[in-house]
């Protein structure tokens, strides 16, 4: 070999230990192909998340969702009555909505949600969930409201009432309204409260009470779907859904798979999670979870779905239903399922394998209360504590 091949040589050798570096660093940059949040129905990640700080300066807020309207904004229910707005962080001066002279609030009675049609767009038509006291009488109201024909940061206090539910006792209200992928309204009731059900509504076709509800609120006041399962039986109330449920205060629908998680709060032992399906009995009186609790031995269990999964009060004592993660911004979280509790701050993620079996991962032990959890347009959760904030769910 001639003295100016091998000069050859070593020249082309150095320009490729130039060159690679540089291709590297290029390819290092280039976006990866997107995942689909919908592929992912087993996940196998475990992921580890943290909670940053959204917003802060709020009132016993229990509750954050957004209009589905593509304005990026958050709506934040405050208890009291009072829903703002949150904009890039930022929390509007003004109130979306004031209702605090119309809502009897305090313990587990106040403006307990808000759902936003799916039109919102186009029609500006919304359903707020909150008690009042009408004639000496505690009820849950499902009600009606529009924004505002000048101003879409500011609502229409004008009020159609569809619903009224009377509730024997102060506690146990549910107070989640949630449109479906088909388009009605969910609304979880609680057992209409004091404990241990003495009025056994939650296994009571009869009334409201301890039940997932589902109406069309496209006709006045509302109509009942006629693939409802119980419509057309005597003594039977069309609107229920589900039943068997002892204070199902927050519940989801899974964005790609349509499947409807709830967290059912227990009453002493067990904090529930159930995947609500048409027509079917969820235990409680008879059970919290899946032991017996009237009677509290050798029950019958028959016909009877049992949770996905359960906790006891060595972890918490008031479970918190949230959302499966489809975001795009945090991958090891798609699929999981996120939960937590009011009480003990803790916040778990449920997986399901190819054989149907759940597993339970606690991902983080926080210092909230977290009165609820909640999701933006694109997928991404979020966190509410009760303490007067909103945090964003991050994961890697």
């Amino acid at each position: 070999m001639t003295r100016l091949s091998l000069h050859r040589i070593v020249l082309m050798g150095s320009v490729l230990m130039i060159l690679l570096p540089i291709a590297c660093a290029l390819s290092a940059g280039q976006p990866s192909q997107p995942i689909d949040p919908c592929s992912v129905r087993f996940p196998t990640t475990v992921p580890q998340i943290e909670l940053q700080l959204l917003a802060s300066g709020f009132t016993r807020p229990i509750y954050v969702t957004h209009a589905g309207d593509g304005s990026g904004r958050l709506f934040v229910v405050e208890q009291a009555g009072v829903i703002r707005i949150v904009r890039d962080g930022k929390i509007s001066a003004t109130p979306f909505l004031d209702i605090r002279d119309r809502v009897e609030s305090g313990g587990e009675k106040g403006l307990l949600s808000v759902a936003f049609h799916p039109k919102y767009k186009e029609n500006g038509r919304f359903f707020v969930n909150y008690t009042a006291r009408k004639q000496g009488v505690l009820k849950s109201i499902i009600a009606e409201y529009n924004v505002s024909q000048t101003n879409p940061d500011i609502a229409d206090r004008a009020e159609r009432v569809i619903l009224e539910i009377e509730q024997p006792f102060a506690n146990h209200n549910g107070g989640l309204n949630k449109f479906g992928p088909d388009g009605f309204l969910y609304i979880g009731m609680g057992d209409g409260g004091a404990a241990g059900d003495p009025l056994n509504a939650g296994q009571s076709l009869d009334t409201l009470l301890g039940k997932m509800l589902r109406i069309d609120v496209e006709r006045e006041p509302y109509a009942i779907p006629q693939d409802n399962p119980f419509v057309g039986r005597a003594d039977v109330q069309g609107e229920i859904w589900a039943y068997g449920l002892r204070n199902p205060w927050r519940f989801s629908f899974d964005r790609c798979t349509g499947r409807l998680f709830a967290g059912d709060v227990g009453q002493n032992r067990l904090e529930e999670i159930d995947l609500i399906e048409k027509g079917k009995n969820y235990g409680w009186r008879i059970m919290e979870g899946s032991q017996c609790y009237d009677p509290p031995t050798m029950c019958n269990t028959q016909g009877l779905e049992l949770p996905i999964a359960e906790y006891d009060h060595s972890l918490g004592c008031s479970v918190t239903g949230g959302y499966v993660y489809r975001g795009r911004q945090f991958p090891a979280l798609i699929g999981h399922y996120l939960f937590g509790d009011y009480c003990s701050g803790r916040i778990w993620s449920l997986t399901e394998d190819p054989q149907g079996r759940w597993t339970m991962r606690q991902l983080i032990d926080s210092p909230f209360s977290i009165s609820s959890f909640g999701e933006d347009e694109q997928g991404e959760l979020y966190v509410v504590h009760y303490g007067g904030a909103v945090y964003r769910v991050t994961a890697k």
